[in-house]
């Protein structure tokens, strides 16, 4: 199992596994990104599952969001994703086999929920159609891409920030967790689902 790294990242990375590797990755950069895949591949010499986490969040209404706000939600939420999906994809396709977690959200999936948070719906939405051409491309072959949605997930941060908000409503980080392990287990081979939602009651 590796985990990445941002280069320089101030919130430290507390996981202590012996089975975890952590390697400090630029997921911006396509070449760092092509240059982590590919040594994995030589490590490991096969790629099962990618669960891309990496993202970031921004308010703003198209009143107020500039092209340059779009980009940088465009590079955090997209971009680093897509980096590291596509060579793993590649990889993929030459195994026959091998699942992507891809993580959307409410406001990239519904323009509803994305009120008020232009730039960062704009990115999250490009998630999803990313998962559907992958989806395409690898028909015929055991190759899948999901797109996680949770709903507001229980992280300290967020209690910080919401702290009169009803947490037991949230989506606790080890569910999110324990279903995508489902989805890589032999009993949930045949699942094809492009979209999973965990929205718990928020």
């Amino acid at each position: 199992m590796v985990g990445t790294i941002v280069p320089n990242d101030p919130t430290p990375f507390v996981i202590d596994d012996e089975k975890l590797e952590k390697v400090v990755v630029d997921l911006m950069d396509e070449e760092d990104a092509e240059k982590f895949i590919q040594f994995v591949i030589a490590k490991y010499k096969t790629i099962d599952v990618v669960i891309l986490t990496v993202g970031g969040f921004a308010m703003g209404k198209v009143l107020e969001a500039k092209t340059s706000d779009i980009r940088k939600q465009y590079q955090l939420n997209f971009e680093t994703a897509y980096n590291v999906a596509r060579p793993a994809f590649v990889q993929m396709l030459k195994q026959e086999a091998g699942r992507i977690f891809l993580i959307g959200s409410r406001p990239g999936l519904s323009a509803v929920n994305g009120k008020g948070m232009i730039a960062y719906a704009l990115g999250k939405s490009l998630i999803f159609r990313l998962a559907e051409l992958m989806n395409v491309e690898a028909a015929g072959t055991n190759v899948v891409t999901s797109v996680i949605v949770p709903s507001t997930i229980d992280t300290p941060q967020n209690r910080k920030s919401m702290p009169s908000a009803d947490h037991d409503a949230w989506v606790k980080p080890a569910t999110i967790a324990s279903v995508i392990h489902f989805y890589c287990t032999e009993e949930a081979a045949t699942l094809r689902e492009p979209v999973i939602k965990l929205y718990n009651n928020a």
